[in-house]
Formats: C-alpha cells, sequence, structure tokens
C-alpha cells in the first residue's frame, strides 16, 4: 500500500495523483511550469513547450510539486543528456535542454528576477557561452560517508532532491579529461582504505598546468588567464571554467573604464588577484583587498611573478574595508566579487560612503546580487548587465552588473 509523507497536505492534489500538464515555462531552479486552473505545479526535468505526465509529491501553499513520469509530446529543443546519470545526480539540470536555449533561459531567469525582487526593468544582455560546454570544470569535490563495517559506499554528488544521500559518480562529462583521467585512481585509494576513515568526507580535484591535477587542498595550484599566470592553493576559491575566463575578465575591466575618467581601480574581494591583475595594467594604479590573510599573500605573489608594479594588495578590515584606499572616490571604479551569500549591509554602506564613480558587481548568485543592488539603488544606477554563462547544463551562471554612482 502507498504510505504517504505524515505531513502530506492534500489540497488541492492528492499524494502520487498523475497530472497532464502543458510546461509553459521553466524556474530558475530548472523545473518546469505548468497551470492547472491557476494553480502552479512545478515538474522536475520537463521543458517548455511539452506536453507531460507528472506525479504530485508535494502540495506548498501557492504551488504543487512533481516528479516527471513521461513526456508525452517533446520539445524540439530537447536534446539527448550525455551522462548517464542526469536526472538522478544532482550536477546538472539542463542536459536535456539545446545549448542554445539554456542561454536564452537564463537571460529571460535574470531579467525576471529584476523585476520579481526588486522591481527594476533593465535590458538584460545575451548571455555570454562558454567556449566549452562539456568537459570544462577545472574542479570537483566528490563526497563519501562514513564507511560501514569497512565497506566504502557511493563516492560522488548527492542524490538528486536528496540532501545527504549520494549517487555514485565514476565519470563527470562536465569535469575536465585530466580530472576525469585521474578519478578512478582516486576513487580505489579511498575504496582500498575504507577501513581507515572514521567519517565522511570530501576529496579534491583540481587542474593546475601542465596537465597536473591537485588533490590536496594546500598544494600549490597555477592557472593561465590570457597571459597572466596565477597560482593559489587548490582548496581556496578561483573560478573553475579556465575557458570562459579571459572573456569574463575583459569584461570586467572594460565595464571599470567605460565612460572614461577612471584613473584607479579597487577589487574589494580581490582573492588571489584575479580581476585587479587582469585590469590593473590599464588603470594609473590598482588596490586589491581582501580579509584572508593567505590569499593576499599569493595576490601579492602574482603581482610579481607577472611583473605588475601598479598594483598593491591589503588585509582589509571587515568593519572599515576602504579605510587605507586613498584614490579620489570619483576617479575610482570598485569591483566586487562577494561569496554566494552577497554583500553585508554593513559592506554595501561602506560602499556607498567612499562613493567610487562606478561599480562593476560579479555574482555567481543573481538573487544575492539582486537583493544587494535594491541596497544601492537610490545612490547607483544599472547601466549594464551582462550574464555569463561559466556552468554549462546547470542553473548556475555569473551575472556582471556596471553601476554608476547617480
Amino acid at each position: 500500500m502507498l504510505r504517504k509523507p505524515r505531513k502530506f497536505n492534500p489540497d488541492p492534489f492528492e499524494y502520487h495523483q498523475e497530472l497532464t500538464l502543458e510546461i509553459e515555462s521553466l524556474t530558475n531552479l530548472g523545473q518546469g511550469v505548468a497551470r492547472i486552473d491557476n494553480w502552479v505545479v512545478f515538474t522536475t526535468f520537463a521543458l517548455p513547450g511539452e506536453t507531460v505526465r507528472a506525479r504530485v509529491f508535494r502540495n506548498s501553499a501557492n504551488y504543487s510539486e512533481a516528479d516527471l513520469l513521461e513526456v508525452v509530446a517533446p520539445s524540439t529543443d530537447r536534446v539527448e543528456p550525455r551522462c548517464p546519470m542526469f536526472s538522478q545526480c544532482g550536477g546538472c539540470q539542463y542536459q536535456n535542454l539545446s545549448y542554445k536555449k539554456q542561454l536564452e533561459w537564463k537571460q529571460r531567469q535574470v531579467a525576471e528576477l529584476l523585476q520579481r525582487m526588486a522591481g527594476i526593468d533593465h535590458p538584460v544582455d545575451p548571455v555570454h557561452p562558454s567556449p566549452v560546454t562539456y568537459g570544462y570544470r577545472s574542479k570537483i569535490t566528490p563526497h563519501f560517508q562514513k564507511p560501514r563495517d569497512g565497506q566504502m559506499g557511493p563516492i560522488g554528488f548527492l542524490l538528486f532532491g536528496r540532501r545527504q544521500q549520494l549517487i555514485d559518480v565514476e565519470h563527470c562529462p562536465i569535469a575536465s579529461e585530466t580530472i576525469n583521467a585521474k578519478l578512478p585512481k582516486i576513487r580505489k585509494e579511498c575504496q582500498e582504505k575504507a577501513a581507515f576513515y572514521k567519517k565522511g568526507a570530501t576529496l579534491l580535484l583540481r587542474d593546475s598546468l601542465d596537465g597536473y591535477v591537485c588533490t590536496d587542498g594546500t598544494e600549490m595550484c597555477e592557472q593561465m588567464v590570457g597571459d597572466l599566470r596565477f597560482s593559489f592553493h587548490a582548496g581556496e576559491f578561483f573560478q573553475n571554467n579556465p575557458h570562459i575566463l579571459p572573456d569574463f575578465a575583459e569584461h570586467v575591466r572594460t565595464e571599470a573604464l567605460r565612460g572614461g575618467a577612471v584613473e584607479n581601480l579597487v577589487d574589494a574581494y580581490c582573492g588571489s588577484g584575479l580581476f585587479c591583475l587582469t585590469a590593473a595594467r590599464e588603470f594609473k594604479e590598482a588596490v586589491g583587498i581582501e580579509i584572508s590573510e593567505s590569499s593576499i599573500d599569493w595576490a601579492r605573489r602574482n603581482a610579481t611573478q607577472n611583473k605588475i608594479e601598479n598594483c598593491r594588495f591589503i588585509q582589509g578590515d571587515a568593519t572599515n574595508i576602504f579605510a587605507e584606499v586613498t584614490f579620489n572616490p570619483a576617479k575610482t571604479a570598485v569591483v566586487i566579487d562577494p561569496p554566494r551569500k552577497g554583500s553585508s549591509p554593513e559592506f554595501l554602506d561602506q560602499l556607498i560612503n567612499y562613493a567610487p564613480r562606478r561599480v562593476v558587481y560579479v555574482s555567481c548568485n543573481p538573487a544575492t546580487q539582486i537583493r544587494d543592488l535594491e541596497h544601492v539603488k537610490e545612490r547607483y544606477r544599472i547601466t549594464r548587465i551582462q550574464p555569463f554563462d561559466l556552468f554549462p547544463q546547470t542553473r548556475h551562471l555569473e551575472c556582471v552588473v556596471t553601476l554608476e554612482r547617480k
């Protein structure tokens, strides 16, 4: 007998009730959107323009969620996923959608988020595509849970829709060839040492130069961006689609300079110096600010090894991030690339008080980026919104918003 969840809400559909749906659009989480009598039903892996059969598993206050059972009439944009684990592994959401349409939907989703979250109606440029759409990731972090009775369980990623359950991944089509070549050896070593693990762990495989794959977070990793060489700890943050990085960094540099009258650059979340160093040669002087002492050390090394002499790096104090910046704000552009959670209100207030002429806001999470834009919109106006597809086959993207002081 079918056992429904104890807290299941039976309104408006019964548990596992089957529906025939006409999919109208796509959410920024990769779910197909349908409506029945003005009631919204989200269906995983269903595409716009399709007729599908779906099975309800949750009724929330304003919508229902359903699993895809059958595509009755497929979209002309539906393609065959390259990964046999697609729809089981939680890593990818769009392998069943043509790349051209992935880009179109991501552009539309950014515009819809702007309107819905902040009431901002501004044109969004077409998404800048990745030159490589499979095999592009230069870093993956497979997980495993605590072995039982000396036996290793799955080594891989979260099962789709689960918070803890893992799916075993022997090969990842969006990871680089060098990482996939190294993965079997790492998996075998873990399996052979299963009895020694007292808890689960996260593994690291990260590409470095000359085909070397780092597996220790404390190793020095190296990447080229254009003609610049960047060194950093393998376990620290660095963008992991090297194929699109030159265009990405060039756009940030160009937007920081747009309109002229800017002489100086401040990179307020500089990490190991990506945006600051790729742009520094176009400015009179550049400053990178970072709270992490380790990242500042790497940024200074990167400036030295690339012979960039007009860029200095300072370890910032979160309570007074611009304290050591002496540039005239009217002639200064600030680049910010905060973590996924976005900037804090305290940082944004400091940015507003410093009052640079231009701000280039880079984000991997358009939702928190838009929240932050709402915070500064009284002082800054948007001049350009340019998404970049650093993560093909997934719902994720980077978005670069250029702001001018009013």
